[in-house]
């Protein structure tokens, strides 16, 4: 076997694309800052089921699985740092005033979740606890959009969608309620005959809400649409209303809706949202309100968030220049060693160049040298 063979969609990042990451990281970390949002930094590893709950079945597939050699018990690489950060949340801060969390780390993937997707993302997002108001989802969209603008990409689509919508004609039907993964799983696909089949004996208001929402896709006169094709149940009034208005604050985004886009039904509670930007055919972040997984770790607490690839995101930008740099020669005299010392303290690219070698020096641009001259230690420019 070829030992630097790595396993499928797993690389290295090599120096000018980690570059381009880890000044995107930083940008990004240093904005969330700005909102408010403290930075936590959960572990790789946790026992299986903490890492699971509330994620459904889709995240258990998609979590590798090994077993502690100190406890016996299953563990599993996280595939998602959002239920770490609410347990955080419920379990080790425990506030009763609202918490801004942020993060930044990789996951690892049993399985590529989309084309040329990798299995170890660094994945970067925030969270807001402790507001049930449509406030949180607002601040955590515009955020999402901060993002971008930083990464260069003014020209964004999200696609809006609220569970609350389907949920909400399931809990007026008991029928359909004993249907409930079924419809979920052929609404995703937009299914309309498995529909029909399915719901061929539901009440008619039921089935003919159901039957409309694969339809109910588009730009913001969706909305509009929906109110007249679907019964006016105080949770799709409600629904509907919380996507209007997170329309009207989206900004320059182009916005469109899609009430069948159930991607995370079981794990999300509210508004979901989806970014897409040109030249990728994934999805560049996703996030939404979940409100009912810290119920596990002993302490329900309102929640909204997101969370994106760096390294997807990254595949994006351009090309980073050369850094500039300064070229020194190695030696050990004190005058020399003061002003590397200070350039560096300053700010500068300073490299030493070691003897018997030349001065390629890969991403850095090497346009001034320390020389020597007249004993002093002096910048010249290279030509």
């Amino acid at each position: 076997m070829r030992t630097w063979l790595l396993p499928e969609n797993i690389a290295d990042v090599l120096p000018a694309e980690a570059r381009k990451i880890e000044d995107l990281r930083r940008n990004m970390l240093d904005t969330f800052r700005r909102y408010g949002y403290e930075l936590v930094m959960p572990p790789m590893l946790e026992y299986l089921e903490s890492l699971l709950t509330g994620a459904g079945q889709d995240m258990g597939l998609r979590t590798f699985k090994l077993v502690d050699q100190l406890s016996g018990r299953t563990l599993g690489l996280r595939a998602d740092m959002t239920t770490q950060v609410a347990r955080i949340d419920a379990h080790l801060l425990n506030r009763s005033s609202v918490t801004r969390l942020c993060y930044a780390g990789s996951v690892l993937h049993t399985r590529p979740s989309g084309l040329h997707a990798t299995r170890e993302p660094l994945q970067i997002g925030a969270e807001i606890y402790g507001h049930a108001g449509l406030e949180a989802d607002a601040e955590i969209q515009e955020l999402v959009l901060a993002c971008l603008a930083l990464a260069g990409i003014a020209e964004v689509r999200l696609d809006l969608c609220h569970v609350g919508v389907v949920r909400a004609i399931l809990q007026s039907d008991v029928r359909a309620q004993s249907d409930e993964e079924a419809l979920i799983s052929l609404l995703k696909t937009k299914d309309g005959a498995g529909l029909r089949e399915l719901t061929g004996d539901y009440a008619p208001a039921t089935r003919a809400a159901l039957l409309a929402l694969p339809a109910l896709y588009g730009d913001g006169s969706v909305l509009a649409a929906a109110r007249a094709a679907l019964p006016a149940l105080p949770g799709v009034v409600q629904a509907l209303d919380e996507l209007q208005a997170l329309l009207d604050v989206a900004g320059s985004a182009t916005v469109t809706i899609d009430l069948a886009d159930l991607r995370g039904y079981q794990y999300e509670s509210g508004a979901m949202f989806a970014a897409y930007v040109p030249g990728l055919p994934n999805a560049v972040a996703r996030g939404g309100r979940y409100d009912h997984v810290g119920e596990a770790f002993g302490r329900a607490r309102p929640a909204t968030g997101f969370s994106m690839d760096l390294r997807e995101l990254a595949r994006l930008l351009p090309a980073v220049e050369r850094s500039s740099a300064i070229l020194a020669p190695w030696g050990r005299d004190n005058a020399l060693r003061e002003q590397i010392t200070a350039l560096r303290r300053a700010g500068e690219v300073v490299i030493q160049c070691f003897p018997g070698h030349g001065r390629e020096q890969g991403e850095f641009d090497c346009d001034r040298e320390l020389v020597c001259e007249g004993g002093n230690w002096v910048l010249k420019n290279l030509s």
